[in-house]
């Protein structure tokens, strides 16, 4: 089957206003932070979840709350607490003495985007509540399935794992999350317009709509059809290959990595590169596309030995020399 990559070209220029509507309406409250909009925006775009790491008081949140507002759709917050059970996130059966039959009362999962914020701050049994959820897209209450609705995201924030009170996420959570976006500190400029824009006793935080739920399918699909060639494909694969098996790539870094990356990162660097090219106005995916986005799908799902964290090393110090080192075609 051929592709029409100029006809896919077209179609995505005539897209791509809808997009930047997106990105201005969110810089118009949130201030800097280019790499966390474009994440959120690139996720969405996908129907996939993200992870969001930084201190306290980085708009983590404002983040998150600001682009649900423009969706017009259904969104619920959840703010995880060390007491937090598994039931007060995706429901449970009520008993009715009267009538002796149990009722299910549906929790907060069911909507559109969740917010789960300070995910970190739950213990592990309530994060496995999220597992069905973020993969299958539906929760088992008592005997019974449910659906969750579409479009469904999980947008989950965490502090760093050396902040008290707080506990590492399941491998497997993590890897169910597209992205992890690192969020650092705005630079002087950006955070003196923080400070004139909300040092108010009530700033104003109007969002308006720009996306209907028709549209970000209308988007998804279009995204799903960008044009990628074997060549790329290959190549993302040899990136995710050198993360468990880095001497095949002449990379001296085997001792570093305890845990190389899942089949789930080459699917998300395939989805999320072409979301990039979209982003970029052009219906095929180049290999710049893919290194946009490879720190993020991967920086969570290497995982490192002692040794590297003996020697200081991040995961985004291995990535990096990844991607510095497989070949690009």
């Amino acid at each position: 089957m051929t592709v029409d990559v100029k006809r896919i070209g077209e179609r995505v220029e005539k897209e791509s206003p809808l997009i930047q509507r997106i990105r201005t309406e969110m810089h118009r409250i949130i201030v800097g932070q280019d790499e966390l909009i474009d994440g959120l925006i690139l996720a969405l775009m996908c129907n996939n979840h993200v992870l969001i790491e930084g201190v306290p008081g980085l708009a983590k949140t404002l983040s998150i709350t600001t682009l649900s507002k423009m969706l017009q759709a259904s969104f619920k917050r959840l703010q995880f607490t060390p007491d937090l059970l598994p039931a007060d996130v995706i429901g449970t059966l009520i008993y009715n003495p009267k009538t002796g039959d149990f009722t299910t009362k549906k929790g907060p999962i069911f909507a559109n985007i969740i917010l789960a914020d300070e995910i970190n701050r739950a213990p592990a049994k309530v994060q496995s509540a999220l597992l069905e959820a973020m993969q299958e897209r539906q929760v088992t209450i008592g005997d019974t399935s449910y659906p969750l609705p579409d479009p469904f995201m999980v947008m989950a924030t965490q502090n760093p794992i050396e902040q008290e009170g707080t506990y590492p996420l399941p491998e497997a959570q993590v890897d169910r999350f597209m992205f992890k976006l690192v969020v650092s500190y705005p630079t002087k400029s950006d955070e003196h317009t923080i400070l004139k824009r909300m040092a108010k006793s009530a700033p104003g935080l109007d969002v308006d709509p720009v996306l209907a739920p028709e549209d970000v399918k209308r988007i998804r699909t279009l995204a799903d059809e960008i044009y990628m060639d074997e060549k790329i494909e290959e190549y993302i694969v040899d990136i995710v290959e050198a993360t468990r098996n880095p001497d095949a790539y002449r990379l001296d870094i085997k001792d570093y990595i305890r845990y190389g990356a899942s089949p789930r990162a080459s699917i998300f660097l395939a989805m999320a590169s072409k979301a990039n090219a979209f982003m970029e106005g052009r219906g095929y995916v180049t290999p710049q596309d893919v290194k946009n986005v490879a720190m993020n799908v991967l920086r969570h799902r290497v995982i490192l030995t002692y040794e590297a964290e003996a020697e200081e090393k991040r995961p985004e110090d291995i990535i990096n020399h990844i991607l510095q080192t497989v070949d690009v075609p």
